[in-house]
């Protein structure tokens, strides 16, 4: 029996417009004195950096993939938000207001095979691994995105734009009677240019990241879907389509579409969905609308690794935020040390989390906290200059660390003498980098 549903409120309002869920509490955003430096970022598309700045009297406009709420946060999906959320921060500090959205895939295969495998409503499992995410989000101090959107609730929106690839020649549907519909990339010109990738490696990577490259009847082997046909035992909504539910990629193109406009300055998340996902969603909205490139800077984080692998939920080798800030081994892990110590690497890299890389980040967050308390210090000025010069220039959170660990080393020594400089400088760091250290 194929399961319809219909009470989603996006569903009975029609589709004039996308659905906006909570997101959380945004922390305090110190305002610091004088503006920040001008942010420049490795661009993907161009594998080299670039300026990213707003069009003149225009937002700064960012969309980010999210989670497929299947599990609970782990460390690698804390690495990629904050490095999105240093570029929040570093847009805001130069003085640029920021359009940000941040959608949860909340149905999606792995979901609906998560459910099943622990006999639970997905519904239910992708609720309350949405909320755990949002609280570890608020806990790590995150800057919450304007629009926090569901798939679920952006269905009526995406049926709507997968017809209009359909009647543009851009979409076709296969003939086998299960209702599914493609994107043809041949309606793409430039598909293939936001990651390099060949297209031996492309075929590889569909077939191992959720498309379906050896499917019959598609007129190429990379055109992935846009829409599923309802399937015995799954969810499905009602669509002139016929019932079904959105492929991955058309998601997230829709609803940055729907609540930024033709195009957006950052397209991000980690370095996995350079290919196939960021390369399909931009060509879906760039044909929707005729405007390329559709970010002006496709952004990516790298891995977190954990003895050797990457950090992932089908390797099982993963470790929680919601754990590590808890009870554990009878200790409770700050949430400031666990972001020092993701902010130790560098946003691109890919890296390995262990124990002495947190304990690192805890001993720093001490030092820190003890500089900052004392009465005076060296000049906090220089050291937000310094700050905004490092993360300015593509997120160099290594050398923005290393800055204020050299400010803390001579105030703990004793050196300088301004009353101000602990507070400025808890403040730098607070706007900054995100990092609390007022007790």
């Amino acid at each position: 029996m194929t399961h319809v549903a219909s009470g989603a409120a996006a569903a009975r309002a029609g589709v004039d417009k996308v659905e906006i869920m909570d997101s959380w509490l945004a922390p305090r955003l110190p305002r610091l004195p004088g503006s920040g430096a001008e942010l420049r970022l490795h661009d993907t598309a161009a594998d080299a950096r670039r300026l990213v700045v707003p069009s003149p009297g225009e937002p700064a406009t960012m969309y980010v993939c999210g989670i497929t709420p299947y599990d609970a946060t782990h460390l690698g999906h804390a690495a990629t938000m904050m490095a999105f959320d240093l570029i929040y921060r570093v847009w805001a500090d130069a003085g640029h207001e920021v359009r940000y959205v941040q959608n949860v895939t909340d149905i999606d295969d792995p979901l609906l095979e998560r459910a099943e495998r622990d006999a639970e409503d997905w519904v239910v499992l992708a609720m309350r691994e949405t909320a755990l995410f949002r609280e570890d989000m608020e806990k790590l101090r995150l800057l919450p995105p304007q629009h926090y959107v569901g798939v679920v609730e952006s269905i009526p929106q995406i049926a709507s734009q997968i017809e209009r690839l359909l009647d543009m020649g851009a979409a076709y549907r296969l003939d086998d009677g299960a209702g599914d519909v493609y994107f043809d990339i041949a309606s793409s010109e430039h598909f293939g240019y936001e990651s390099g990738y060949d297209r031996d490696l492309m075929l590889r990577l569909s077939a191992e990241r959720g498309g379906d490259p050896e499917r019959a009847g598609k007129r190429d082997q990379l055109d992935p879907l846009l829409w599923r046909g309802a399937r015995p035992g799954e969810p499905a909504w009602p669509a002139s389509l016929g019932p079904g539910r959105p492929g991955w990629h058309i998601e997230c193109a829709v609803i940055a579409l729907e609540l930024l406009g033709d195009q957006v300055d950052v397209q991000g998340g980690g370095n996995d969905l350079i290919f196939p996902h960021h390369e399909c969603s931009a060509a879906h909205a760039e044909v929707l609308t005729g405007a390329r490139p559709f970010a002006r800077a496709y952004v990516h984080a790298g891995m977190i690794g954990l003895r050797g692998e990457k950090m992932s939920k089908s390797r099982g080798n993963l470790v929680f935020v919601s754990r590590l800030r808890g009870d554990q081994r009878g200790e409770k892990v700050d949430p400031m040390a666990i972001r020092l110590a993701l902010l130790a690497g560098h946003y691109r890299a890919d890296r390995e989390w262990t124990d002495d890389v947190l304990k690192v980040g805890q001993q720093r967050l001490a030092l820190w906290r003890d500089a900052m308390g004392l009465g005076a210090g060296p000049d906090g000025a220089a050291l937000t200059a310094a700050l905004r010069e490092r993360l300015a220039d593509d997120l160099d959170t290594p050398g923005a660390l290393a800055a204020v660990d050299g400010w803390v080393a001579d105030a703990l020594a004793g050196k300088g003498e301004d009353p101000g400089a602990p507070r400025l400088v808890a403040d730098a760091v607070d706007a900054l980098l995100g990092v609390d250290v007022l007790l």
